[in-house]
């Protein structure tokens, strides 16, 4: 499991822009790397509009928000502009960054085991350490306790 002071793991995602995004792009920048179970689903929902209606605060402390989840680009494109998200989110369709950051874990749901994106959130310093982890994330208020943490 990844604590405050590793390195973040590296990952190149494709975008919801269809561009590819790669941590070592964001070198000098404050990264707020959040993961999420699924888009169109009521809390992801929530914490995706906090996070852009926080957005000119995030600016203005001079980080960069990025989400994070399985789902397909073409999901993220009706995600984003369903909602009128003002930040990049990452296609992880193979699970290899979620499982890297260790949010790829059983979950259980009305007595069913399963594997699942556990929410979680990291911010990743300007020079590409850990510099603070959100585990197993309440939606109401993260947004606000984030920017609170930077």
């Amino acid at each position: 499991m990844l604590k405050v002071g590793d390195k973040a793991p590296h990952f190149s995602l494709a975008t919801d822009s269809g561009e590819t995004l790669s941590l070592k792009d964001l070198k000098g920048k404050t990264v707020v790397l959040y993961f999420y179970p699924k888009d169109m689903t009521p809390g992801c929902t929530q914490e995706a509009c906090d996070f852009r209606d926080a957005q000119a605060k995030f600016k203005k402390a001079k980080t960069v928000i990025l989400g994070v989840s399985k789902d397909s680009v073409v999901r993220h494109v009706s995600f984003k502009e369903k909602y009128g998200l003002n930040f990049p989110l990452l296609s992880d369709e193979d699970g290899k960054v979620c499982e890297a950051y260790g949010v790829w874990q059983q979950k259980s749901l009305y007595g069913k085991k399963f594997m699942g994106i556990v929410r979680t959130t990291f911010i990743i310093g300007p020079t590409g350490k850990i510099e603070k982890i959100f585990e197993k994330v309440k939606v109401k208020g993260h947004s606000e306790e984030v920017l609170e943490s930077l």
